[in-house]
C-alpha cells in the first residue's frame, strides 16, 4: 500500500478547487464533504490531499480508458448510437458496498483494491483528446470512479475536447458542490447522476446525505447541463414501491422531461449474497415512473427482457423514436433536429452535434 500512496502522490497537480484557510489547511471544494484538509492529511476520497504547501489533486494518468456507447454511461438522449471515449482515475467520496468498479474506487480505503497500481497508465490530456478523435467518438466522458474529486483534471481534458468539436458528460454520484459545477459548466454538456436512494440512512450508509444530491439534480437541471438520472434497484435496499414513489415524484416536480432509468443490480464487492434485481421489481419502478408523470422511463441492465422500458417514444403521440436493445441502437422516427417525425413534438435532449439541447 506504502508503493501505492507514493506512485498516487506523484501523479498530481495543484488543486482550483480548494480554499486556503489561515492557519495553513484548506478546504476541498470538489464534493460535497467539503473536507477540511490539513498539512499531511487527505480528503475523504483519499486521493485530494496536503503535502504542507497545498492541496494535491490527481493529475496525469488514467486507470481505465474504454471506447464504450454512449447508451452505456447510460446517457439515451445524448448523440444516441454513438461513441464515447471514457476514462476514468482512482478513488471515490462515497463506499458504495454493491460497487462494480470497486478495484479502482475503493483505491486506498480497502486494502484489497491495492491491485489498482497495475491499472495506472500515464497519460496528458491532448492524448485523451486524439484518442477520441482517432476512433471517431463524439463524447468524451468521466467515469469509472467518481469525476467529481477529479475535476481539473476532467476540465483539462474536456476544454481540449470542446475544442476538437466534441461532447463532454460526467458519470457521477451527484455528491456535487456549486462551485465544481460552475468549474466544470464551460465544458459540461451532460450529466448522468445517480439517484440511489431516497433514504437519508441509506446514504448515510453509502457515505453521503441524500439532500446534497437532491439538491445537485436541481441545479443541474437549473444550470441546463442535459441531465439523466439513474437508480440502481438493490432488493431489500431501495426498491419498496413507497420509495421508488418518492424517487419519480421528486424528478416529476424538478422536470418531466429527466429520463429516469432504473436499473438492475447484480450480486458484487461486499453484497454477494443480495440476490440479483427480479424482472418484475424493474418492471413495476419503470411502470411507477411513468404513472408519476415522467416522460422518458427506461429500464436497464436486462436487455431485452424489460419490454419496451428500452425504447424512447414521443411524449404526446406515443410512436417509437428510438429503439433499443442492449447498446443496439436504431434511430426510427427521430428528425435530426430532435422532434418527432410523426407529429413534430420537440423531443428533451441533445440530438445532434450542432445542437446543445431540445426541450
Amino acid at each position: 500500500m506504502a508503493s501505492l500512496v507514493s506512485l498516487i502522490d506523484r501523479l498530481t497537480a495543484p488543486a482550483d478547487l480548494a480554499i486556503p484557510l489561515p492557519d495553513g489547511s484548506v478546504r476541498c471544494t470538489a464534493c460535497g464533504h467539503r473536507c477540511l484538509v490539513r498539512e499531511g492529511r487527505r480528503g475523504i476520497c483519499q486521493v485530494r490531499f496536503h503535502d504542507g504547501k497545498e492541496l494535491r489533486v490527481p493529475w496525469g494518468y488514467v486507470a481505465a480508458l474504454n471506447a464504450d456507447p454512449v447508451e452505456k454511461k447510460p446517457f439515451y438522449h445524448l448523440l444516441p448510437g454513438s461513441t464515447a471515449l471514457t476514462f476514468g482515475m482512482l478513488g471515490c467520496d462515497f463506499h458504495c458496498g454493491y460497487c462494480q468498479n470497486w478495484l479502482t474506487s475503493q483505491t486506498l480505503r480497502d486494502p484489497a483494491a491495492a491491485e489498482s497500481a497495475n491499472y495506472i497508465k500515464r497519460v496528458s490530456p491532448e492524448q485523451i483528446v486524439e484518442a477520441a478523435v482517432r476512433v471517431g467518438a463524439q463524447v468524451i466522458a468521466s467515469s469509472y470512479n467518481e469525476p467529481l474529486i477529479t475535476s481539473e483534471w476532467a476540465a483539462a481534458i474536456f476544454k481540449g475536447a470542446r475544442a476538437a468539436g466534441i461532447k463532454c458528460v460526467l458519470v457521477s454520484n451527484g455528491y456535487a458542490t456549486q462551485e465544481a459545477l460552475d468549474y466544470l459548466r464551460p465544458y459540461l454538456n451532460g450529466m448522468k447522476i445517480d439517484l440511489k436512494s431516497m433514504n437519508d440512512k441509506n446514504y448515510r450508509q453509502l457515505g453521503g446525505v441524500l439532500k446534497n444530491v437532491l439538491d445537485t439534480i436541481q441545479r443541474v437541471k437549473e444550470m441546463g447541463i442535459w441531465l439523466e438520472v439513474v437508480t440502481l434497484v438493490v432488493p431489500g435496499f431501495n426498491d419498496s414501491v413507497e420509495e421508488l414513489w418518492e424517487a419519480a415524484r421528486f424528478l416529476a416536480s424538478i422536470s418531466k422531461d429527466i429520463p429516469w432509468h432504473v436499473t438492475a443490480f447484480h450480486s458484487d464487492y461486499k453484497m454477494l449474497e443480495t440476490p440479483n434485481t427480479p424482472v418484475k421489481t424493474l418492471l413495476r419502478a419503470a411502470e411507477i415512473g411513468r404513472e408519476a408523470g415522467l416522460h422518458y422511463v427506461y429500464a436497464g441492465n436486462l436487455p431485452g427482457r424489460v419490454d419496451e422500458y428500452e425504447t424512447t417514444f414521443c411524449p404526446a403521440c406515443n410512436t417509437p423514436l428510438v429503439k433499443r436493445t442492449g447498446y443496439l441502437t436504431q434511430v426510427t422516427n427521430l428528425t435530426p433536429q430532435g422532434t418527432c417525425g410523426k407529429c413534430g413534438t420537440a423531443v428533451a435532449g441533445v440530438w445532434s452535434e450542432a445542437c446543445e439541447m431540445a426541450g
